[in-house]
């Protein structure tokens, strides 16, 4: 089974809130919420393919230093297996602009359980609550 290496992040703001982005129609698993972020490319670093997705889908900059690894998931989808590790990101310049169509929301991690969620981003949840509280 092939090995998918995607990065996400909990962006955190000063309310202690999370930032949810929704998957755009025609994308696998169209509609459901996750934590922003994506795939590596050839020869990068996940720090830098984070900073990379921050910019592209969120017009966000975010320096490597103001990424601190949290947790991780993995998860066996039928045809690939996802392992996915997640920052936590309080930091950052710029406003958050969905530029890809995407919903954006902040929420509490408590209300994270509200928003259906891909599987691999579920167990990401919990841990989430324990830092941040419901």
């Amino acid at each position: 089974m092939r090995l998918l290496t995607v990065v996400a992040a909990a962006l955190v703001d000063s309310d202690d809130r999370v930032l949810i982005a929704q998957r755009p129609a025609g994308k696998t698993l169209a509609g459901l919420w996750e934590f922003p972020g994506g795939k590596l490319e050839a020869g990068e670093r996940p720090e830098e393919a984070l900073i990379r997705e921050l910019r592209e889908e969120l017009g966000v900059a975010v320096k490597p230093a103001c990424l601190a690894p949290f947790s991780f998931a993995s998860h066996a989808y039928d045809d690939f297996h996802l392992l996915m590790p997640l920052y936590i990101c309080r930091r950052w310049d710029g406003l958050v602009v969905p530029r890809e169509g995407q919903a954006v929301k902040w929420v509490r991690a408590g209300a994270l359980r509200d928003f259906p969620m891909p599987p691999a981003d579920e167990p990401l949840i919990a841990p989430l609550i324990d830092l941040l509280g419901a």
